[in-house]
């Protein structure tokens, strides 16, 4: 299957205990580097996080990181100060006694004190880990999962346009298989004319130029690597169409490729051979380039 290394997830979970955010992205890398930006909290289950990443990625450096922000709703704590107000209490008696003042006091008259009373913000208990932390993997296991879809999604994107050089790759190939063997026919015309003149002359030995030919006629024999180039080409697609990441297995193909184009371009005849040859490698060139965001 072809996915693409390359994809961002982010997500924030709220609830009436904290706020979660989970963000990870994801670029290209030969085998898969994770990392974890995560508060100390969340390290008692770091092993776990791991593990969720690798249930979905097999290659590609990853950054994940986790924001936990607890949510603490305050409690007023009201406290009264008894020495201050039997002080007061004891001052206004003494001047109802005196008659400088009249009536009792209200607790309007209490609240112009502000020495009466004391208001406190007193913070609630915060959530337990035990609580937070099955929220937290889920939070990222759904990250993974938006960061996934998004891989496939490019990922299909890639194999259109893989499938498309693929199938452009046989067709240039095929035109060197045609190409050398019209060569071929070329090179066994000129060696029947060569046949002739030799052996017009007295001193030339048949056995020996009926050797010179089969060894000349066998190394511009290019049957093997045909094979090999077509079955390169059908287990591509075979790789494509599995279920497993391909893009390493991807990438060896394309070097066993140019490898059979390279041998071709050393034995095939024919006046054409080579421009289709530089064609065969630049589009090569190309798919190299694209499976390095294969995961």
């Amino acid at each position: 299957m072809i996915k693409s290394m390359t994809g961002f997830a982010s997500l924030t979970h709220d609830d009436e205990t904290a706020t979660i955010g989970v963000s990870i992205k994801a670029v290209n890398h030969r085998f898969l580097d994770l990392q974890l930006r995560v508060p100390p909290l969340v390290a008692a289950i770091e092993s776990r996080i791991r593990g969720i990443v690798q249930e979905r990625v097999s290659r590609g450096r990853i950054e994940v990181a986790v924001s936990v922000q607890q949510r603490r709703t305050p409690t007023l704590d009201v406290e009264l100060n008894e020495t201050f107000l039997e002080a007061l209490g004891s001052a206004l008696n003494r001047a109802r006694e005196a008659g400088h003042i009249a009536g009792a006091m209200t607790p309007g008259d209490l609240l112009r004190f502000p020495q009466a009373l004391s208001i406190r913000e007193k913070p609630a208990e915060a959530a337990s880990d035990d609580d937070l932390l099955p929220r937290i993997e889920a939070a990222i296991r759904a990250a993974v999962e938006d960061l996934d879809r998004m891989r496939a999604t490019e990922g299909e994107f890639l194999r259109a346009d893989l499938d498309a050089r693929r199938e452009l790759l046989g067709t240039v190939f095929e035109q060197v298989h045609a190409a050398s063997e019209n060569g071929m026919d070329g090179l066994r015309s000129r060696l029947e004319e060569r046949v002739r003149t030799l052996r017009a002359e007295t001193l030339a030995d048949e056995a020996l130029i009926a050797q010179e030919i089969a060894k000349f006629v066998g190394r511009s024999d290019i049957t093997e690597e045909v094979v090999r180039f077509r079955g390169h080409l059908e287990h591509w697609k075979a790789l494509s169409d599995s279920p497993e990441p391909c893009g390493r297995k991807l990438d060896f193909l394309l070097q066993e490729m140019n490898r059979e184009v390279n041998t071709v371009a050393s034995k095939a005849e024919g006046s054409a051979v080579s421009e289709l040859i530089v064609s065969l490698k630049a589009e090569l060139e190309k798919m190299r380039e694209q499976v390095q965001n294969v995961e």
